[in-house]
């Protein structure tokens, strides 16, 4: 399998990875942990809020997509990852309830190479979740830093 570098990325490619099915039981393991909301943790609570009834944390979601991420793209294609400055957006529009089977799709939006970092090369990207239904759950729009192929040669 040949390496992807940030020359490979163009803009208007999609990615697609999934689904992974979400638990009861891991959506309260992880709110447990680090979210610890009754909308969350407790299903009678649950239908209390407004989001109606049990469902994962936003940040249980996010950590999903980034999962999903490395696994469909970043070590399924080898991908010359070097991280990611930050996310620009990122938005939960729909609860992610147990039994929904989540997906990914990354599209590429731009790609800009830094004058200060010849070694690398900035690809935008938009990641969303989408469910069983094809609605989409969450999306994140953010830069992911990726290596030139010559980044020897670059420095």
């Amino acid at each position: 399998m040949s390496r992807l570098y940030f020359e490979d990325f163009l803009p208007g490619a999609v990615i697609t990875h999934g689904p992974r099915t979400i638990t009861r039981q891991e959506i309260i393991a992880f709110a447990a942990e680090f979210d610890p909301q009754p909308m969350h943790l407790d299903e009678e609570a649950a239908k209390k809020t407004m989001l109606g009834g049990l469902s994962a944390s936003g940040w249980h979601t996010c950590s999903i997509m980034m999962r999903l991420i490395y696994d469909g793209f970043l070590a399924k294609e080898d991908a010359a990852s070097m991280g990611a400055p930050g996310i620009d957006e990122l938005k939960w529009l729909k609860p992610v309830r147990p039994g929904d089977s989540l997906s990914m799709r990354l599209t590429v939006l731009d790609k800009r190479e830094p004058k200060s970092r010849p070694d690398l090369g900035f690809v935008q990207c938009r990641c969303e979740l989408v469910n069983q239904h094809g609605e989409a759950v969450l999306e994140a729009n953010y830069p992911g830093m990726f290596a030139k192929r010559n980044r020897e040669a670059a420095e």
